[in-house]
């Protein structure tokens, strides 16, 4: 079954490279394969399978808690949601509209807002329950699938690094979010307020919105920043 669902993919990612050319083609497949994933976790869950790796992972990183991953875990967990993802979505989108960056604005706005009102969605639809291997630090109180921290890191993370690709801020964006978004994932699964699989679902979640929210605004000519005024 997951075989034939990805050799159709890989199918269809191969009609797009033919037809419209190798951007469109890695637009596609950012598209395809992740919400490909995230049918297979979003299946399991709905159907109350369990999740091989998720318990495993979770006991291994509640061995190796310490007092010092817990302060860096705890800083983390709370720059990747209410004390740095949310204000820093909301100061980026205005910045874009008091700068008259239109596209890029819109763009950003719908990423962004999009990703988190899917994972509110998504949570009510699946009432996945928190883990409840041990008592948290930092205890939650809504359901678990997927996870609203590394949805909503990775969106802002994916809006960053399509925005700057083609300008020389690409490598500094992009080094500080291959350590940011990890790290945030982590962290809630070091605090025991989420399983693995709420982490990955999260991720494939944002990445495949995003770049559909990239293909929507930007199309297959236009690129950012080329309206935007000086």
């Amino acid at each position: 079954m997951l075989a034939e669902r990805l050799k159709q993919s890989l199918h269809f990612a191969g009609q797009e490279l033919r037809q419209h050319g190798l951007r469109q083609a890695l637009l596609f497949a950012a598209i395809v394969l992740p919400l490909w994933g995230f049918g297979e976790l979003a299946e399991s869950i709905y159907n109350g399978e369990i999740i091989p790796f998720d318990l495993p992972i979770l006991l291994w990183m509640e061995a190796h808690h310490a007092p010092a991953l817990d302060a860096l875990m705890l800083f983390f967990s709370a720059i990747g949601y209410q004390y740095g993802v949310v204000p820093v979505d909301v100061l980026w989108v205005m910045l874009l509209a008091w700068r008259r960056c239109w596209p890029e604005g819109w763009f950003a706005g719908l990423s962004l807002a999009g990703a988190a009102l899917l994972n509110v969605a998504a949570k009510h639809y699946f009432a996945r329950p928190r883990p409840t291997l041990w008592t948290s630090i930092a205890p939650e109180a809504t359901y678990s699938f997927p996870s609203g921290h590394a949805m909503g890191s990775m969106a802002l993370a994916a809006v960053w690094v399509l925005l700057a690709w083609r300008t020389r801020a690409r490598w500094p964006v992009m080094a500080l979010m291959l350590v940011f978004v990890p790290m945030v994932g982590i962290s809630r699964i070091y605090l025991g307020v989420h399983y693995p699989s709420d982490i990955l679902a999260g991720w494939m979640a944002a990445i495949a919105w995003v770049v559909g929210s990239y293909w929507v605004i930007f199309g297959r000519s236009q690129r950012p920043w080329q309206s935007a005024k000086p």
